[in-house]
Protein backbone atom coordinates (compact mmCIF):
# COMPACT_ATOMS: atom_id res chain seq x y z
CA UNK A 1 0.00 0.00 0.00
CA UNK A 2 0.70 3.72 -0.49
CA UNK A 3 1.31 7.08 1.71
CA UNK A 4 -1.30 9.71 0.06
CA UNK A 5 0.92 12.71 0.00
CA UNK A 6 -0.91 16.64 -0.27
CA UNK A 7 1.44 19.36 -1.05
CA UNK A 8 1.26 22.31 -3.01
CA UNK A 9 2.83 21.16 -6.26
CA UNK A 10 2.37 20.71 -10.02
CA UNK A 11 3.68 23.11 -12.20
CA UNK A 12 0.70 25.22 -14.12
CA UNK A 13 1.31 27.18 -17.25
CA UNK A 14 4.84 26.46 -16.87
CA UNK A 15 5.32 28.70 -13.85
CA UNK A 16 7.13 26.32 -10.88
CA UNK A 17 7.32 26.92 -7.13
CA UNK A 18 10.46 25.82 -5.66
CA UNK A 19 10.02 25.99 -2.12
CA UNK A 20 6.54 23.98 -2.26
CA UNK A 21 7.77 21.42 -4.84
CA UNK A 22 10.73 20.88 -2.29
CA UNK A 23 9.08 19.79 1.18
CA UNK A 24 7.00 17.43 -1.48
CA UNK A 25 10.23 15.97 -3.09
CA UNK A 26 11.41 15.47 0.59
CA UNK A 27 8.73 13.84 1.89
CA UNK A 28 8.77 10.77 -1.29
CA UNK A 29 12.01 10.80 -0.72
CA UNK A 30 11.99 9.82 3.18
CA UNK A 31 9.33 7.80 3.13
CA UNK A 32 10.40 5.86 0.19
CA UNK A 33 14.12 5.19 1.83
CA UNK A 34 11.70 3.90 4.68
CA UNK A 35 10.00 1.48 2.07
CA UNK A 36 6.94 3.61 1.57
CA UNK A 37 5.52 4.41 -1.39
CA UNK A 38 3.57 7.74 -2.43
CA UNK A 39 0.84 9.07 -4.30
CA UNK A 40 0.87 12.51 -4.95
CA UNK A 41 -2.16 14.63 -4.73
CA UNK A 42 -1.36 17.76 -7.25
CA UNK A 43 -2.75 20.44 -9.04
CA UNK A 44 -0.76 19.02 -12.36
CA UNK A 45 -0.76 15.58 -12.12
CA UNK A 46 0.65 14.27 -15.23
CA UNK A 47 3.59 16.86 -14.09
CA UNK A 48 4.05 15.81 -10.80
CA UNK A 49 4.61 12.06 -11.88
CA UNK A 50 6.71 12.87 -14.47
CA UNK A 51 8.95 14.82 -12.37
CA UNK A 52 8.88 12.53 -9.69
CA UNK A 53 8.33 9.07 -10.96
CA UNK A 54 5.19 8.12 -8.85
CA UNK A 55 1.68 8.22 -9.62
CA UNK A 56 -0.42 11.27 -8.83
CA UNK A 57 -4.09 12.79 -8.97
CA UNK A 58 -6.21 15.73 -9.20
CA UNK A 59 -6.86 17.91 -5.96
CA UNK A 60 -10.18 17.58 -4.70
CA UNK A 61 -11.70 20.77 -6.84
CA UNK A 62 -11.96 23.74 -4.42
CA UNK A 63 -9.92 25.52 -6.55
CA UNK A 64 -11.38 29.21 -7.03
CA UNK A 65 -14.57 28.76 -5.30
CA UNK A 66 -15.73 31.20 -2.58
CA UNK A 67 -16.36 30.21 0.85
CA UNK A 68 -19.87 29.79 0.46
CA UNK A 69 -19.05 26.95 -2.65
CA UNK A 70 -16.37 25.83 -0.88
CA UNK A 71 -18.40 24.84 2.34
CA UNK A 72 -20.74 23.10 0.34
CA UNK A 73 -18.38 21.66 -1.58
CA UNK A 74 -16.66 19.96 1.45
CA UNK A 75 -20.06 18.87 3.11
CA UNK A 76 -20.81 16.90 -0.51
CA UNK A 77 -17.22 15.36 -0.24
CA UNK A 78 -17.81 13.85 3.57
CA UNK A 79 -21.04 12.72 2.82
CA UNK A 80 -19.52 10.65 -0.44
CA UNK A 81 -16.79 9.66 1.69
CA UNK A 82 -19.98 8.85 4.39
CA UNK A 83 -21.84 6.29 1.54
CA UNK A 84 -24.61 8.95 1.60
CA UNK A 85 -23.47 10.68 -1.68
CA UNK A 86 -22.13 10.44 -5.02
CA UNK A 87 -20.08 12.09 -7.01
CA UNK A 88 -20.86 12.87 -10.70
CA UNK A 89 -18.38 10.92 -13.05
CA UNK A 90 -16.35 13.38 -14.07
CA UNK A 91 -16.07 14.91 -10.51
CA UNK A 92 -12.17 15.87 -9.94
CA UNK A 93 -12.22 14.28 -6.50
CA UNK A 94 -13.19 10.68 -8.02
CA UNK A 95 -9.46 9.91 -8.58
CA UNK A 96 -8.37 11.53 -5.40
CA UNK A 97 -10.91 9.60 -3.21
CA UNK A 98 -9.90 5.91 -4.98
CA UNK A 99 -6.10 6.92 -4.48
CA UNK A 100 -7.18 7.10 -0.11
CA UNK A 101 -9.46 4.27 -0.67
CA UNK A 102 -5.91 2.47 -1.46
CA UNK A 103 -3.45 4.12 0.88
CA UNK A 104 -2.65 3.45 4.11
CA UNK A 105 -1.44 6.85 5.66
CA UNK A 106 -2.10 10.53 4.74
CA UNK A 107 0.68 13.58 4.87
CA UNK A 108 0.32 16.45 4.56
CA UNK A 109 3.58 17.94 3.06
CA UNK A 110 3.85 21.41 3.83
CA UNK A 111 2.48 23.75 1.24
CA UNK A 112 -0.19 25.68 0.69
CA UNK A 113 0.12 27.41 4.59
CA UNK A 114 -3.31 26.96 6.85
CA UNK A 115 -4.05 30.91 6.91
CA UNK A 116 -7.76 32.75 6.65
CA UNK A 117 -5.33 34.14 3.38
CA UNK A 118 -5.87 31.40 1.80
CA UNK A 119 -9.01 29.46 2.40
CA UNK A 120 -8.98 27.03 -0.76
CA UNK A 121 -6.22 25.10 1.76
CA UNK A 122 -7.82 25.54 4.62
CA UNK A 123 -11.31 23.76 2.73
CA UNK A 124 -9.26 21.68 1.06
CA UNK A 125 -6.61 19.88 3.70
CA UNK A 126 -9.18 19.88 6.31
CA UNK A 127 -11.59 18.08 4.05
CA UNK A 128 -9.24 15.19 2.74
CA UNK A 129 -8.13 14.69 6.58
CA UNK A 130 -11.80 13.89 7.61
CA UNK A 131 -12.08 11.65 4.97
CA UNK A 132 -8.69 9.62 5.72
CA UNK A 133 -9.64 10.07 9.31
CA UNK A 134 -13.32 8.10 8.59
CA UNK A 135 -11.59 5.37 6.64
CA UNK A 136 -9.48 5.08 10.28
CA UNK A 137 -6.38 5.78 8.35
CA UNK A 138 -3.55 7.89 10.35
CA UNK A 139 -2.88 11.61 9.39
CA UNK A 140 0.20 13.46 9.24
CA UNK A 141 0.57 16.96 9.46
CA UNK A 142 4.86 18.21 8.53
CA UNK A 143 6.55 21.23 7.98
CA UNK A 144 3.46 23.54 8.70
CA UNK A 145 3.08 27.33 9.01
CA UNK A 146 -0.46 27.83 10.57
CA UNK A 147 -1.87 31.32 10.65
CA UNK A 148 -0.95 33.85 11.94
CA UNK A 149 -4.10 35.25 10.26
CA UNK A 150 -6.76 32.45 10.89
CA UNK A 151 -10.09 34.08 11.42
CA UNK A 152 -12.97 32.19 12.81
CA UNK A 153 -14.85 29.67 11.97
CA UNK A 154 -11.13 28.89 9.89
CA UNK A 155 -9.50 28.87 13.79
CA UNK A 156 -11.56 26.59 14.93
CA UNK A 157 -11.37 24.30 11.59
CA UNK A 158 -7.63 23.95 11.59
CA UNK A 159 -7.39 22.92 15.47
CA UNK A 160 -9.81 20.35 14.88
CA UNK A 161 -7.67 19.01 11.77
CA UNK A 162 -4.89 18.94 13.98
CA UNK A 163 -6.69 17.18 16.60
CA UNK A 164 -7.61 14.15 13.97
CA UNK A 165 -3.75 13.93 12.74
CA UNK A 166 -1.78 11.27 14.73
CA UNK A 167 1.44 13.87 14.31
CA UNK A 168 1.89 17.02 13.57
CA UNK A 169 4.97 18.70 12.88
CA UNK A 170 5.73 22.86 12.47
CA UNK A 171 8.84 24.81 11.72
CA UNK A 172 8.90 27.76 13.52
CA UNK A 173 8.24 29.09 17.72
CA UNK A 174 4.93 30.52 16.57
CA UNK A 175 3.25 28.15 15.04
CA UNK A 176 4.45 25.71 17.74
CA UNK A 177 3.07 27.89 20.31
CA UNK A 178 -0.44 28.32 18.42
CA UNK A 179 -0.64 24.85 18.00
CA UNK A 180 0.12 24.60 21.86
CA UNK A 181 -3.10 27.01 22.62
CA UNK A 182 -5.38 24.29 21.10
CA UNK A 183 -4.03 21.49 23.33
CA UNK A 184 -2.45 19.87 20.49
CA UNK A 185 1.33 18.14 20.94
CA UNK A 186 3.44 19.03 18.62
CA UNK A 187 7.28 18.66 17.18
CA UNK A 188 9.18 21.52 16.19
CA UNK A 189 11.33 21.28 13.75
CA UNK A 190 13.03 22.66 11.12
CA UNK A 191 11.66 22.91 7.51
CA UNK A 192 11.38 19.36 5.80
CA UNK A 193 13.21 20.91 2.47
CA UNK A 194 16.42 21.98 4.96
CA UNK A 195 18.53 19.07 3.95
CA UNK A 196 17.49 18.33 0.21
CA UNK A 197 20.52 17.94 -1.50
CA UNK A 198 22.76 18.64 1.32
CA UNK A 199 26.08 16.34 1.37
CA UNK A 200 26.70 14.30 4.41
CA UNK A 201 30.53 14.44 3.97
CA UNK A 202 31.22 18.24 3.38
CA UNK A 203 27.63 20.25 4.29
CA UNK A 204 29.06 23.49 4.86
CA UNK A 205 30.27 24.62 1.27
CA UNK A 206 32.88 26.83 0.74
CA UNK A 207 31.75 30.68 0.06
CA UNK A 208 32.49 32.62 -3.76
CA UNK A 209 29.37 32.21 -4.93
CA UNK A 210 28.91 36.31 -4.67
CA UNK A 211 25.56 37.40 -3.80
CA UNK A 212 22.06 35.76 -4.90
CA UNK A 213 18.97 37.61 -4.47
CA UNK A 214 15.64 36.02 -4.33
CA UNK A 215 12.82 38.21 -3.77
CA UNK A 216 8.68 38.15 -4.52
CA UNK A 217 6.07 40.76 -5.25
CA UNK A 218 4.43 40.76 -1.99
CA UNK A 219 4.90 44.00 -0.48
CA UNK A 220 2.44 44.33 1.94
CA UNK A 221 0.09 47.08 0.13
CA UNK A 222 3.98 49.39 0.31
CA UNK A 223 4.23 51.40 -3.10
CA UNK A 224 6.04 48.99 -5.37
CA UNK A 225 8.19 51.91 -7.00
CA UNK A 226 9.41 52.77 -3.48
CA UNK A 227 9.95 49.24 -2.19
CA UNK A 228 11.78 48.08 -5.13
CA UNK A 229 14.11 51.12 -5.09
CA UNK A 230 15.32 50.95 -2.27
CA UNK A 231 15.87 47.35 -2.95
CA UNK A 232 18.23 47.99 -6.35
CA UNK A 233 20.16 50.44 -3.34
CA UNK A 234 21.02 47.73 -1.00
CA UNK A 235 21.79 45.02 -3.85
CA UNK A 236 24.14 47.83 -4.81
CA UNK A 237 25.43 48.10 -1.74
CA UNK A 238 25.98 44.33 -1.48
CA UNK A 239 27.56 44.33 -4.90
CA UNK A 240 30.05 46.75 -3.37
CA UNK A 241 30.60 45.54 -0.41
CA UNK A 242 30.97 41.11 -1.38
CA UNK A 243 30.91 40.36 -4.85
CA UNK A 244 28.84 39.98 -8.09
CA UNK A 245 25.27 39.85 -7.92
CA UNK A 246 22.68 36.72 -8.98
CA UNK A 247 19.44 37.02 -9.51
CA UNK A 248 17.18 33.65 -8.96
CA UNK A 249 13.24 33.24 -9.28
CA UNK A 250 11.88 31.11 -6.66
CA UNK A 251 8.81 31.37 -8.40
CA UNK A 252 9.26 31.42 -12.42
CA UNK A 253 8.74 30.30 -15.62
CA UNK A 254 10.58 26.52 -16.25
CA UNK A 255 11.20 27.47 -19.74
CA UNK A 256 14.57 29.73 -18.95
CA UNK A 257 14.10 31.23 -22.02
CA UNK A 258 10.42 32.55 -21.12
CA UNK A 259 9.26 36.30 -20.73
CA UNK A 260 9.70 37.06 -16.95
CA UNK A 261 6.47 35.70 -14.97
CA UNK A 262 6.17 35.92 -11.48
CA UNK A 263 9.49 36.60 -9.37
CA UNK A 264 11.47 36.50 -12.37
CA UNK A 265 9.95 39.90 -13.55
CA UNK A 266 10.22 41.49 -9.89
CA UNK A 267 13.60 40.91 -10.19
CA UNK A 268 14.26 42.59 -14.13
CA UNK A 269 12.08 45.57 -12.58
CA UNK A 270 14.97 45.67 -10.20
CA UNK A 271 17.92 45.19 -11.70
CA UNK A 272 16.58 47.75 -14.15
CA UNK A 273 17.00 50.22 -11.31
CA UNK A 274 20.53 49.26 -10.58
CA UNK A 275 24.17 50.84 -11.09
CA UNK A 276 26.06 47.92 -10.82
CA UNK A 277 25.49 44.65 -13.17
CA UNK A 278 23.68 41.54 -11.91
CA UNK A 279 23.49 38.30 -13.82
CA UNK A 280 19.90 35.61 -13.94
CA UNK A 281 19.87 32.09 -13.01
CA UNK A 282 17.20 30.32 -14.97
CA UNK A 283 14.71 28.78 -11.94
CA UNK A 284 16.00 25.20 -12.33
CA UNK A 285 14.69 22.76 -10.18
CA UNK A 286 14.68 22.88 -6.01
CA UNK A 287 17.90 21.01 -5.64
CA UNK A 288 19.66 23.48 -7.98
CA UNK A 289 18.31 26.30 -5.94
CA UNK A 290 19.61 25.03 -2.65
CA UNK A 291 23.29 24.46 -4.24
CA UNK A 292 23.18 27.90 -5.46
CA UNK A 293 22.55 29.66 -2.09
CA UNK A 294 24.30 27.57 0.08
CA UNK A 295 27.42 28.25 -1.79
CA UNK A 296 26.65 32.58 -1.78
CA UNK A 297 28.69 34.64 -0.05
CA UNK A 298 25.32 36.24 0.77
CA UNK A 299 21.56 35.56 0.24
CA UNK A 300 19.05 38.76 0.20
CA UNK A 301 15.35 37.11 0.39
CA UNK A 302 12.40 37.78 0.98
CA UNK A 303 10.87 34.31 -0.06
CA UNK A 304 11.03 31.64 2.56
CA UNK A 305 12.83 28.72 1.42
CA UNK A 306 15.64 30.33 -0.14
CA UNK A 307 16.57 31.22 3.62
CA UNK A 308 16.09 27.70 4.34
CA UNK A 309 18.32 26.39 2.06
CA UNK A 310 20.72 28.86 2.93
CA UNK A 311 21.45 28.20 6.70
CA UNK A 312 22.12 24.68 6.84
CA UNK A 313 25.24 25.86 5.10
CA UNK A 314 25.95 28.76 6.94
CA UNK A 315 25.55 31.15 4.60
CA UNK A 316 24.45 34.75 5.52
CA UNK A 317 20.92 35.69 4.90
CA UNK A 318 19.38 39.36 5.23
CA UNK A 319 16.13 38.71 5.00
CA UNK A 320 13.51 41.44 3.97
CA UNK A 321 9.61 40.60 5.71
CA UNK A 322 6.56 42.35 4.49
CA UNK A 323 4.36 41.57 7.23
CA UNK A 324 3.25 39.32 10.10
CA UNK A 325 3.40 36.34 8.12
CA UNK A 326 6.41 37.04 6.51
CA UNK A 327 8.28 37.54 8.85
CA UNK A 328 7.51 34.60 11.24
CA UNK A 329 8.82 32.71 8.52
CA UNK A 330 11.94 34.08 7.89
CA UNK A 331 12.66 34.59 11.96
CA UNK A 332 12.18 31.18 12.00
CA UNK A 333 14.34 29.86 9.12
CA UNK A 334 17.02 31.79 10.29
CA UNK A 335 16.50 31.39 14.14
CA UNK A 336 16.70 27.36 14.05
CA UNK A 337 20.48 28.73 12.71
CA UNK A 338 21.29 30.93 15.11
CA UNK A 339 20.94 33.69 12.52
CA UNK A 340 18.64 37.08 13.00
CA UNK A 341 18.78 39.54 10.20
CA UNK A 342 15.42 39.49 9.60
CA UNK A 343 14.54 43.26 8.43
CA UNK A 344 10.91 44.70 7.68
CA UNK A 345 10.32 46.53 4.33
CA UNK A 346 9.69 49.93 6.39
CA UNK A 347 13.04 49.81 7.60
CA UNK A 348 15.31 49.34 4.31
CA UNK A 349 16.94 52.55 5.23
CA UNK A 350 18.76 50.77 7.68
CA UNK A 351 19.82 47.92 5.82
CA UNK A 352 23.47 49.08 5.13
CA UNK A 353 23.68 48.72 8.67
CA UNK A 354 23.27 44.84 8.60
CA UNK A 355 24.52 44.30 5.84
CA UNK A 356 27.66 45.50 7.44
CA UNK A 357 27.38 43.47 10.76
CA UNK A 358 26.75 39.85 8.19
CA UNK A 359 29.91 40.34 6.39
CA UNK A 360 32.14 41.03 9.48
CA UNK A 361 30.40 38.00 11.00
CA UNK A 362 30.37 35.64 8.07
CA UNK A 363 33.13 33.08 9.31
CA UNK A 364 31.00 33.22 13.02
CA UNK A 365 27.93 32.20 10.83
CA UNK A 366 29.28 29.17 9.01
CA UNK A 367 30.85 27.97 12.35
CA UNK A 368 27.72 27.97 14.01
CA UNK A 369 25.47 26.71 11.11
CA UNK A 370 28.13 23.39 11.61
CA UNK A 371 28.09 23.40 15.41
CA UNK A 372 24.11 23.04 14.85
CA UNK A 373 24.34 21.10 11.75
CA UNK A 374 24.47 17.41 13.61
CA UNK A 375 21.76 17.76 16.09
CA UNK A 376 19.44 19.69 13.47
CA UNK A 377 20.10 16.72 11.14
CA UNK A 378 19.45 14.03 13.63
CA UNK A 379 16.02 15.52 14.56
CA UNK A 380 14.58 16.16 11.27
CA UNK A 381 15.89 12.37 10.50
CA UNK A 382 13.97 10.83 13.68
CA UNK A 383 10.74 13.05 12.50
CA UNK A 384 10.77 11.10 9.68
CA UNK A 385 11.56 7.59 11.51
CA UNK A 386 8.66 8.37 13.98
CA UNK A 387 6.47 9.15 11.01
CA UNK A 388 7.35 5.55 9.57
CA UNK A 389 7.07 4.03 12.70
CA UNK A 390 3.22 5.35 13.59
CA UNK A 391 2.17 4.40 9.44
CA UNK A 392 3.28 1.22 10.34
CA UNK A 393 1.85 0.76 13.79
CA UNK A 394 -1.46 1.65 12.16
CA UNK A 395 -1.28 -0.90 9.43
CA UNK A 396 -0.43 -3.66 12.01
CA UNK A 397 -3.28 -2.81 14.11
CA UNK A 398 -5.92 -3.02 11.04
CA UNK A 399 -4.63 -6.05 10.25
CA UNK A 400 -5.64 -7.66 13.44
Amino acid sequence: MSVLIIGDVGALEGMFHIGDEAMFEVAVVELAQRGRDAIGVSSHPAETAARYGIPAVPRLGFEGLGRVEAARRAEHLLAVAAGTARLEPEDPARETIAALDAAEALVNAGGGNLASRWPTHVFERSTLVSMARMRGLPVVVTGQTLGPDLDAPDDAVVARMLREAALVGVREPDTAALVASWGVPATLNVDDASFLGLSERDPVRGAGGGVVVSLSGWFAGRPADEVEQRIAMLVDAAALAVGPVSFHAHFGPLDPTAPPRGDAAVHERIRTRMSQPSTVVPTGTSREAADLVRSADLLITCRYHPAVFATPAGTPVLALSADRYTRIKLRGALGHWGQRSVIDLDDLPDAPRLLADLTARADEIRGEAAERLPGLRAASQQWWDTVCAVIEGSAASAKR
